[in-house]
């Protein structure tokens, strides 16, 4: 089982989950939706699509858009709809 952490709290956990160009998507239904919040950022990807972020708040803590998904993701990443992924200093492991 793959876990996402963030400052000792667990932000997702399963063993189901998507790999692609190295980083881990998880399902949403994984997710910990108590330490996510929306974020106004948009960025694009011209081969994955627009992506959307998440703030992670842990503690009051916040690490700003440290979770991004693609809600419509292009035909080549359609195995990632419906997925969330990690980056600035979200450690994801066994």
């Amino acid at each position: 089982m793959l876990k996402a952490i963030w400052k000792g709290a667990v932000l997702a956990q399963s063993d189901a989950f998507e790999t692609v160009e190295g980083n881990v998507y998880f399902p949403r239904e994984a997710l910990n939706w108590e330490c996510l919040r929306d974020s106004a950022t948009r960025t694009s990807c011209p081969r994955k699509g627009m992506a959307r972020y998440f703030d992670v708040v842990v503690d009051g803590e916040v690490n700003t858009d440290a979770a991004w998904y693609y809600p419509e993701p292009k035909p080549v990443a359609q195995g990632i709809a419906g997925h969330v992924a990690f980056w600035r200093g979200v450690r994801v492991q066994r």
